[in-house]
């Protein structure tokens, strides 16, 4: 260190020493003003956008519990870690809400002084007219005949939408001087306001949305199944705001008639309908219902909830007849594992009819259980099943069958989608037959139970969403678009005139002198062009005799 640094660094001789409680004081003023620098606020809303990278990568706890059991135990080390970073629920987490919440307070704390700044700037004067005009980038200097007066009320009369200040007198001394300052474009200033406030607006609305409102999913057949939005428990998954408890939920009623799928020849799918009926509000009690018609982007809004259709696949239909005669038929939705051609996997339980094995242990020992593919357009290759087309034009079915203990009574959560392997393993759950069935068609064990395979349905996912203050969330986000365009495309502009009388009478070259210049606040690009148009039409005729330094008249003055 320098002995000039030293010097510099040390305190100023007899001044006061600062109190803890004024360092306390100057600490939190200064960290309040980085905070609400714009400087600031742009970090957070990039740290924002990068801390929702993990809920889109990772599983989340309040979408499927199970897939984040499944994650953290295949990696016994790290998923650990990464539950208590709280990495399954991300959007939930404190150091997300941490942002979040900084994020409001960094731009309300930005947006406030601007807006008092604002509010002083509409009410000040404009600007007085600078001594030497000539000096800005853009000057014309011509003469008039008439008197200065009347040269400056033409010119005013010309700037419409300008806020005019004219003002009297002189500081050289100059004949009947008058100036006229002139400013427009106050408008840009307040679309970045709007802008900003709405952006506020809408993290604010959608923050109360996800407190207020629901979500929630359910798997029709299309063939007449039907729910009610009555609790939590009536939906297949459910995710409630942080403020509801599960109850309130708006009486809704769906029944679900038919599913249409338009596809084009490569199998894309162009277009999803489906034929519904719906009961709202008092009509649940009078069992009235009324019809509707749900397409992808094309939601049923009704008391403030829009029921959307989110997806659809095959639900294939089994019968299975035991010795005795009895049967049970039962239809249950597959998940597609190819969205392309819609081959699907699935599994399903039969459990014996009552009565036909009073034992419980030897019922359980005579459950069924079905596992395999379907396919809507079979394609055969060998005993190979896959599918050609998503449409069901031609189904058929790759089965195993197992004969045991299904699970179906154990109490402990099972896939929707796929047998237990330890039942399997354990030998509880014993396979009988692997075959490849189409509608109609039979199968027989060895015990004289016949499994058959009756065709397929369509099944739809059905979402139903309530948000309180989705129509906030609308208008903010078209405020901000209308913010953003006027920040765009309004020009900040500032213009001075000067005219005086120059010249004697005796020698009979008496002369009102008009000196005009002009400033862009922003946008210097294409200011000439338009400082020339306006130039004419401030001027008239009088504009091509005007005076306009070009660049190397510029070069000379400096």
């Amino acid at each position: 260190m320098t002995a000039t640094d030293t010097q510099t660094s040390a305190p100023r001789p007899g001044a006061p020493k600062q109190s803890p409680m004024g360092r306390a004081v100057a600490f939190v003023r200064n960290t309040w003003r980085g905070l609400t620098s714009m400087r600031t606020a742009l970090v957070l809303l990039f740290l924002l956008a990068l801390a929702a990278i993990p809920g889109a990568l990772l599983p989340q706890r309040n979408l499927n519990v199970g897939k984040v059991d499944e994650y953290i135990a295949a990696r016994p080390t790290l998923g650990p870690f990464m539950d208590r970073l709280e990495l399954f629920d991300v959007f939930g987490s404190f150091w997300f809400t941490a942002i979040y919440a900084l994020l409001f307070i960094s731009l309300i704390g930005c947006i406030l002084p601007r807006c008092a700044e604002y509010y002083r700037a509409l009410r000040a004067r404009p600007v007085n007219a600078p001594r030497n005009l000539s000096r800005l980038p853009h000057h014309v200097e011509t003469t008039f005949e008439d008197e200065p007066g009347a040269v400056l009320d033409r010119i005013s009369g010309e700037l419409r939408g300008w806020r005019v200040e004219r003002r009297e007198g002189t500081a050289k001394g100059r004949d009947g001087e008058l100036t006229l300052s002139a400013e427009k474009g106050y408008l840009r200033e307040a679309g970045n306001l709007v802008f900003h406030i709405s952006l506020v607006a809408l993290l604010a609305t959608v923050a109360l949305g996800k407190l207020f409102g629901y979500e929630g999913q359910r798997i029709l057949v299309a063939n007449g199944e039907e729910f009610c939005t009555t609790s939590p428990a009536s939906f297949d998954s459910f995710i409630a705001g942080i403020e509801l408890d599960g109850t309130g939920l708006t009486p809704i009623c769906v029944r679900v008639h038919d599913f249409v799928a338009d596809y084009l020849d490569n199998g894309q799918a162009e277009m999803f309908t489906s034929n519904i009926e719906y009961q709202y509000g008092d009509d649940v009690a009078a069992n009235i219902w009324s019809d509707a018609q749900l397409k992808v982007n094309h939601p049923l809004r009704v008391g403030g909830d829009r029921v959307y259709l989110q997806g659809h696949g095959y639900a294939p239909t089994f019968t299975v007849t035991w010795p005795n005669g009895e049967t049970r038929t039962e239809t249950l939705q597959w998940a597609p594992e190819d969205a392309t051609t819609f081959l699907s996997s699935g599994a399903m339980r039969f459990d014996p009819p009552g009565g036909m094995f009073p034992d419980a242990d030897e019922r359980r020992k005579n459950q069924i259980a079905i596992e395999g593919l379907f396919a809507p357009t079979a394609a055969f290759h060998g005993t190979l099943l896959s599918s050609a087309f998503p449409a069901m034009t031609d189904p058929a079915v790759a089965i195993d069958i197992y004969k045991g203990d299904s699970g179906l009574d154990t109490g402990s959560p099972q896939s929707l989608f796929s047998l237990n392997t330890e039942l399997i393993n354990q030998g509880r759950l014993v396979k009988q037959e692997r075959v490849n069935l189409t509608p109609g068609e039979s199968v027989t064990l060895a015990d004289g139970t016949e499994v058959k395979f009756d065709g397929a349905v369509d099944f739809v996912n059905l979402q139903v969403s309530h948000d309180p203050f989705q129509s906030w969330v609308l208008v903010s986000a078209v405020a901000m678009m209308a913010g953003l365009l006027l920040s765009l495309l309004v020009k900040r502009r500032r213009v001075w005139v000067r005219v005086y009388r120059a010249g004697t009478v005796a020698d009979g070259e008496r002369r009102t002198v008009v000196e005009l210049g002009g400033l862009a606040r922003t946008d210097q690009a294409g200011w000439g062009d338009e400082f020339d148009r306006l130039v004419s039409r401030l001027l008239g005729e009088n504009a091509a005799g005007g005076r306009v330094p070009d660049g190397e008249a510029q070069e000379e003055k400096a």
